[in-house]
């Protein structure tokens, strides 16, 4: 994700970061399709469950309950639990280098959780994809993906795993230090989205069998956001320069075809875009857009706004029945309940 420019207010950390819940004014939802009254209260309450960060990004509901998120800027994955303050679970997250990192986002970006419930992580300007071998910030990890024949990855920025183990992620140019394709430091050509198959499976500490990595997109100029259908068919993929949302059929094999725009956002204003997204348990879309989270129908219909007085970055479920909608917001972690909600580990 790259951070917007001009839109985040700063806030103490000392004074602000870790506060308990608390309730905000109600957001508007905005409803543009009586279906969203089956998945949203249009009364249902906006809470700040955290706030005095800079950029947050990749909520992920963890089995001991608590919600993971990071803080780009300080390059740390942060660790909240309801009723308490947030703490820091790893840092540095993203770069390791011992020269000052030049740029906006030197830290991790979205995570995720495989089967057995390790913490997946995009590692942004880390340049790499790892796994945590255990919900410890001292486990070992493990370098998923790192190089595409030989060349280095972008900066990984959204990720999701198939039931199958295999793992999926964009890979557009934000973590770099100028955040373009002109970085002289980028040495890939494409922002592509790629696939690491048996990425559950590889050993604890071993590198990665970079033989192995698929490149699956290569024409999306900021691919972002990345989920699955309920029943996996469907690969779904945004693109933030272009605004717009994609869907891919996927094959048995796990590769995919027939691209297609699920809905076209370009003629749109708005503070943000598309960014990261989840989808719920009858298959709707929830994703960062302008304005808030976007809800969509299976079949490309913008349904609804959810509006956050925030820039949106990305979204989870959580809590113990997976309705509670988590979403990262520039300088906030903010909740709201569902009534569909989707899978939590």
């Amino acid at each position: 994700m790259k951070t917007p420019r001009g839109s985040i207010f700063f806030l103490s950390m000392a004074a602000m970061a870790g506060l308990a819940l608390s309730q905000t004014p109600a957001p508007t939802v905005e409803k543009l399709d009586p279906a969203l009254d089956q998945l949203v209260d249009p009364n249902a309450a906006l809470e700040r469950a955290v706030t005095g960060f800079q950029w947050t990004e990749g909520p992920v509901w963890t089995r001991s309950g608590t919600l993971m998120f990071a803080s780009i800027y300080e390059n740390r994955i942060m660790e909240w639990r309801p009723g308490a303050e947030a703490k820091v679970f790893l840092h540095p997250s993203g770069y390791l280098g011992t020269d000052p990192f030049n740029g906006r986002e030197p830290g991790s970006d979205g995570m995720t959780l495989d089967s057995q419930g390790r913490l997946t992580v995009a590692g942004h300007a880390q340049r790499d994809v790892y796994r945590l071998e255990s919900l410890d910030p001292k486990a070992q990890i493990t370098i998923l993906a790192d190089t595409y024949q030989g060349k280095r990855l972008n900066s990984p920025n959204d990720l999701v795993y198939r039931s199958d183990g295999s793992l999926y992620f964009t890979d557009p140019p934000y973590g770099l230090e100028k955040q373009n394709d002109q970085d002289p430091k980028k040495e890939l050509t494409v922002n592509g989205v790629y696939r690491i198959p048996g990425a559950r499976d590889q050993k604890p500490g071993s590198p990665p069998d970079r033989t192995k990595l698929q490149q699956l997109i290569t024409d999306l100029p900021r691919p972002n956001g990345i989920c699955f259908s309920p029943d996996e068919k469907t690969l779904y993929v945004n693109d933030t320069q272009k605004r717009l949302w994609m869907r891919y059929s996927v094959q048995p094999d796990g590769s995919i075809s027939d691209g297609t725009v699920l809905l076209d956002a370009s003629a749109g204003g708005g503070r943000g875009g598309p960014d990261g997204m989840k989808v719920d348990r009858l298959g709707n879309i929830y994703s960062a857009g302008a304005g808030g989270v976007w809800i969509i129908s299976p079949a490309g219909k913008h349904l609804g706004t959810i509006h956050i007085p925030e820039q949106v970055g990305n979204l989870g479920w959580g809590d113990k029945d997976g309705k509670g909608l988590y979403i990262t917001a520039s300088t906030s972690v903010y909740r709201i309940p569902v009534k569909v909600g989707g899978k939590t580990p």
